[in-house]
């Protein structure tokens, strides 16, 4: 399966979060009115839709916030006009941008005005943000898991999912996982990076890969493990001179979006990329975090470039459809047997909920990242190969091992419209390794030794 996660929204409709406020403020589609992006824009034009988001949020936030404040025009003064103003200027930058290469595009003006209430003619319903917009979307897969949540109680984010029928139990799954057989020239090593279970709390709603230089890019939290401080204003050079969790001295960055206990109230309850976002919930810490790097079935591995980044899953993958989802859950004794991609797991008694990750191992062997973010890193084919001009390097796995609340009391973070499907599950990983170490771990792994 291809894989890519799209970690933005762009432009959405952001709803008042608590029960202090059913309002909402309905912002009109821009990437749907945008004509085809030239390629030279392509990463300034998304940056910019990124930006288009979080403006939004941020008037969410403050309509939140700000309830029952001023008078009959506070809401238009003070946050629906300013909030026009700020896209104003972003949807300029975008025609701008795309004017550079092609025609720009004209009629982009109107498209900056907000609505507070029900969405208006040509908006978006609640959550549904430019990631979700793209042509030959879908609604996803998992049956009765498409639906909007019903009611209220226990597993239930407000209106945004889960429901019980995106649980089930694994013991009733018939057994679907097959192994890609090895060739004589495999690479049957494995290379262990130990780096905690994020034990401390290292938590934001940043995602330095896709949204660079933007405050709560993510519009979700993360969990952290192994280089120490990564957020939106880290660079290469910031990531390098940091300290780690990894007790190799691995300094890559490792993280995922949280799993809440949706039973408990968590300390985000109104923060950006917390409750004020549909993320409501106890954070979760796994009960263990494994880090692996394997071989290729057909043959030896070569390093990965140090600062390469990867981001396998779609976090949008509910509304965007399956092409590009990555999602793996199972249960502890059921992982060679049943991983399930659109459902969480009912584990039986004495058994933990397993999300699990294998990156892309295919390197275009020139570019450390692409502007869609998956361009430049590929999975192999059925059979293990990587396709011409691609090159193998060691496949990243993850194991994240939980002890849960019962069904339906537990979700993974995601965006807003999302109904914290599982199949929005998501990974993240910047290689900060350095040469030395890398080259150990490659040689390890060609060898067919066991290191780390």
């Amino acid at each position: 399966m291809a894989v890519n996660y799209a970690a933005n929204a762009s432009d959405v409709t952001a709803a008042a979060p608590t029960t202090r406020s059913a309002r909402t403020i309905s912002c009109p589609d821009v990437r749907s009115k945008l004509p085809t992006v030239p390629r030279q824009a392509e990463a300034e034009v998304e940056r910019n839709l990124h930006l288009l988001d979080r403006q939004t949020a941020e008037a969410g936030r403050r309509l939140v916030d700000t309830e029952g404040q001023g008078g009959p025009d506070f809401v238009q003064n003070a946050i629906l006009g300013p909030l026009a103003d700020k896209r104003k200027a972003t949807i300029d930058r975008i025609s701008i941008a795309i004017g550079r290469s092609a025609a720009k595009p004209a009629g982009l003006d109107g498209l900056a005005v907000c609505n507070l209430g029900l969405a208006a003619p040509g908006t978006q319903p609640s959550g549904a943000g430019e990631a979700s917009r793209r042509p030959g979307g879908s609604q996803g897969a998992g049956g009765g898991s498409g639906q909007q949540g019903s009611g209220s109680g226990a597993g239930q984010q407000g209106n945004d999912g889960p429901t019980a029928a995106d649980f089930v139990d694994i013991t009733k799954v018939a057994p679907n996982v097959r192994a890609v057989r090895r060739t004589a020239g495999a690479s049957t090593g494995a290379f262990t990076s130990r780096c905690g279970t994020n034990e401390r709390g290292q938590h934001n709603s940043d995602n330095d890969i896709v949204a660079p230089g933007v405050s709560n890019g993510a519009h979700h939290v993360h969990d952290y493990v192994g280089n120490k401080k990564v957020d939106f204003n880290s660079t290469n050079e910031s990531l390098s001179a940091q300290r780690t969790t990894c007790t190799n001295g691995d300094q890559s960055a490792y993280y995922w979006p949280v799993l809440r206990d949706t039973s408990r109230r968590g300390p985000d309850g109104n923060a950006l990329g917390g409750g004020a976002e549909g993320n409501r919930g106890a954070i979760l810490v796994p009960s263990t975090v494994t880090i692996t790097y394997q071989g290729s079935p057909t043959g030896k591995v070569v390093a990965m470039p140090r600062f390469l980044r990867i981001i396998t899953g779609d976090a949008k993958a509910f509304t965007n459809g399956t092409k590009n989802a990555n999602a793996h859950w199972s249960c502890t004794g059921f992982e060679n047997k049943v991983q399930l991609t659109d459902k969480y797991p009912i584990c039986p008694r004495g058994s933990k909920v397993v999300r699990s990750f294998a990156f892309q191992s295919c390197w275009d062997g020139s570019n450390t990242d692409s502007a869609d973010h998956r361009s430049h890193v590929a999975f192999p084919d059925a059979r293990g190969n990587c396709a011409e001009g691609f090159k193998a390097v060691p496949r990243l796995t993850m194991r994240l091992v939980y002890k849960t609340p019962a069904a339906p009391n537990f979700a993974v973070d995601g965006f807003q419209g999302q109904q914290h499907n599982a199949i929005t599950d998501h990974n993240d990983f910047i290689n900060v390794m350095s040469d030395r170490l890398m080259r150990q771990a490659v040689s390890c792994i060609n060898s067919g030794r066991r290191c780390g």
